[in-house]
């Protein structure tokens, strides 16, 4: 029979283990998605005319990428994400805070909020084990006349929300980006 001792080291070991676990996959969520505003913004650098830029870490309250034309006096905000899942959420505050940046740079003509989404061509279905799947990216515009809500997008491309506990279909447009991707868009 093990004593007390024991059972509390063997406990401790298995929370720490658990703790390294969380950590490790903190950290592989927030490199996919650096990697993917990383990809954005080098897309649009490579295009004439566009200017991108990463704005920085979650902590402060910028969207994730910048972009601007300023001879067609356009920019967009961008929220990205990138995941192994069937639905990647995007809270309210983060659509918030792109619109609040598009309201305030009221100099240019065309201001967008775009919501990026990368479905990564490995699906997460257990803890580590993944299968593999065809690798799909959406563009999505928000449309300002919607209220503003937490919202997903799913592996299809379709955006909802989750009000009152159910699922509300929101319909927002695909946004044609001035750079072409290396793999397909679907609608």
């Amino acid at each position: 029979m093990k004593t007390n001792l024991e059972i509390l080291t063997i406990l401790k070991n298995k929370q720490k283990k658990k703790s390294e676990n969380h950590r490790i996959a903190a950290h592989t969520r927030r490199q996919r998605g650096y990697h993917w505003e990383d990809t954005i913004v080098k897309r649009f650098n490579s295009t004439e005319d566009w200017k991108a830029f990463r704005l920085g870490s979650p902590s402060v309250a910028l969207p994730d990428v910048l972009a601007v034309n300023t001879k067609e006096s356009t920019i967009f905000t961008i929220e990205a994400k990138s995941g192994t899942t069937n639905s990647l959420p995007v809270p309210k505050d983060q659509i918030e805070r792109c619109l609040n940046w598009v309201e305030t740079f009221d100099i240019y003509k065309k201001r967008k909020v775009i919501l990026a989404f990368k479905f990564l061509s490995k699906k997460r279905i257990g803890l580590g084990i993944y299968e593999n799947r065809e690798l799909r990216e959406f563009f999505k515009e928000w449309d300002p006349s919607i209220p503003i809500t937490n919202c997903q997008c799913s592996y299809e491309g379709k955006v909802f929300a989750r009000i009152n506990g159910e699922r509300k279909d929101i319909a927002l447009k695909d946004h044609k980006m001035p750079f072409k991707t290396k793999f397909r868009n679907h609608a």
